[in-house]
């Protein structure tokens, strides 16, 4: 009981949100639809039922006017239910397309608030955090409609043919077996019987599935990323001849899913082998039950085969965990999924470095500033630091020295410590990493990035990838790619500062944004920086000593294996 507690806890705290969101006026109308039309459905089947009875009989007399009566009955009962069948499949699908959308963007939102997605994967803290969101979402809707509707179908059948069963079969002696008692209804407890204990056995058999089908997503996700891997650094795994490497890596995925792929086979082959003997004699047991009575000319074939009809109905109806414990093991694994991606979105690390603007500050600075590694080992301890407006700074270290960390400290993504960072209000303040973000769309939108509400014109966009040296993309601006795949890396560092010259930031902070540029090629970029954003104040970070010409002051960060770094100024032109 207390694992179904849970579960009926966990599932409520998925779905509920749904049906009490903005979304109400269309969600719940569509459900109560959904929920018409099952309950509708049983009531035909209901109908169906009283109809076999009269069929039979008629049959069984060799009423041929009976006979065409019930024909006719029934081709409006058929047309009912096609009728309904057809509803269903709109109404239902359509409930789960906008939940699925209304989640998903819900999901999306919590997972980039407040840099989610970068915490997640700076942690580790949950794997695959894109399948759950794309995958996950729609299974969560699916199999709980699926669920829920056959659920409510199953106690309306159950309450109806329960009835029905009850009236048809009547009282059972058992004087046979020495006892002077009538059982009523009989019929019904035998059913009842039948259904609860093959529930427990097919429990047994499949409970299993759960974790199976937990680990079954997860691997199925790890090979896929896998894959993505391979094809976004094709490059340099060609390069490197790593082929055979990669393929051994991505077959070592494979073997995850294959070895849990048979262990679910395995356990569903034994879960269909139990439910198909179980349906199987559901068939011909009622029949069984029923033929003393009938060959004592107690009932008529219209009441056998109602009877066999009415058991079948609430056999099926008693038998819904076992025909679904499938889904429901699948689901329990969307919803463990989709909770661990809720808790660790929900478990936002709030940094105790505070970033906000100041109203009347001058420069962009950091006061008290402590970094440290996801691990807790320090890199920087209660430090003081000031990049004035017009005075371009040069940030230098040895490679692990912690450049990366403060530059991201200072662009406020950074979780990890404690201290200030100061910035003038309504400042326009651009970070360059050493690997530039591209997304996928035209280049105009790529030079843009990240500023949609940007003004700048086509011919501006061109001017600034000419100053970059990348004049021959001039021309295709409206081209729609996949620009990271399409240039170098060192045209995609370029592109970069072209953003920059569209963007015209009053700071503009460089992590190593030029190491793929040759001397050459970085010393024209910097000159174009200097030339067409003389307002702007750089602050680079660098190994390379020509850097040193274009800024007016040089920080060293030094830092001992196993100590805490520390900022130390040193000459700009040593």
């Amino acid at each position: 009981m207390k694992r179904v507690g849970s579960f009926i806890g966990d599932w409520w705290r998925l779905v509920s949100p749904y049906f009490r969101s903005e979304e109400w006026p269309y969600a719940i109308p569509l459900l109560i639809g959904a929920i018409a039309l099952t309950l509708g459905a049983v009531f035909l089947e209901v109908l169906f039922n009283e109809w076999s009875r009269r069929f039979y009989d008629a049959l069984e007399k060799k009423d041929e006017a009976a006979f065409w009566q019930e024909m006719l009955t029934f081709s409006w009962i058929a047309s009912l239910m096609i009728m309904a069948f057809v509803a269903r499949a709109i109404v239902s699908p359509y409930l789960r397309l906008r939940w699925r959308r209304w989640l998903t963007r819900r999901y999306l939102a919590h997972w980039l608030d407040g840099r989610g997605y970068y915490r997640i994967e700076l942690q580790r803290s949950v794997d695959n955090a894109d399948q759950r969101i794309a995958e996950d979402l729609r299974f969560l809707g699916e199999y709980t409609m699926l669920l829920f509707l056959g659920l409510l179908s199953a106690v309306a059948t159950l309450i109806s043919f329960l009835f029905i069963l009850w009236t048809l079969s009547g009282p059972l002696s058992l004087i046979a077996i020495g006892l002077d008692i009538n059982v009523p209804g009989y019929m019904a407890w035998v059913c009842l019987i039948y259904a609860l204990g093959g529930t427990l056995l097919a429990n047994l058999v499949g409970r299993r599935l759960i974790p199976l089908n937990f680990q079954k997503q997860r691997f199925e996700a790890n090979f896929r990323f896998a894959l993505v891997r391979v094809r976004e650094n094709a490059e340099g795994i060609a390069l490197y001849r790593g082929e055979e490497d990669e393929a051994e890596a991505l077959n070592a995925r494979f073997t995850d899913v294959f070895n849990n792929g048979w262990r679910v086979l395995f356990t569903q082959v034994q879960l269909v082998f139990y439910q198909s003997g179980y349906a199987q004699l559901a068939i011909i047991f009622p029949y069984l039950v029923t033929a003393p009575r009938f060959f004592a000319g107690a009932i008529t074939l219209g009441v056998m085969t109602q009877t066999a009809s009415a058991f079948g109905q609430v056999q099926g109806a008693l038998s819904f965990f076992i025909d679904n414990y499938t889904v429901l093991a699948e689901l329990r694994a969307v919803m463990d999924r989709l909770l661990g991606l809720q808790a660790a979105t929900d478990a936002k690390q709030e940094s105790a470095i505070e970033l906000a603007p100041e109203t009347g500050r001058s420069d962009v600075g950091v006061s008290g500033l402590t970094l440290a590694l996801p691990n807790g080992q320090a890199l920087l301890s209660d430090t003081t630091l000031a990049f004035p407006r017009g005075q371009s700074t040069l940030i230098s270290g040895a490679s692990g020295s912690g450049k990366s960390t403060l530059f991201r400290a200072l662009a406020g993504i950074w979780p990890f410590g404690s201290g200030h960072v100061h910035v003038p209000a309504g400042a326009r303040v651009l970070f360059l990493p050493q690997k530039p973000y591209i997304p996928i769309g035209t280049l105009r939108d790529a030079v843009k990035y990240p500023d949609e509400h940007s003004t700048a014109s086509d011919g501006e966009i061109a001017d600034a990838l000419t100053a970059a040296r990348l004049g021959h993309l001039a021309g295709r601006l409206g081209e729609d790619a996949h620009w990271t795949n399409i240039l170098s890396g060192g045209e995609q560092q370029r592109l970069a500062i072209a953003r920059a010259l569209v963007f015209k930031p009053d700071w503009l902070f460089l992590d190593e944004a030029t190491a793929s540029l040759d001397e050459t090629m970085e010393e024209a970029v910097y000159a174009a920086l200097k030339q067409r954003l003389p307002g702007a104040t750089i602050v680079s970070i660098g190994h390379r000593p020509s850097l040193r010409k274009w800024h007016d002051r040089r920080l060293e960060l030094q830092r001992a294996p196993g100590e805490v770094g520390r900022l130390v100024e040193a000459a700009a032109s040593a």
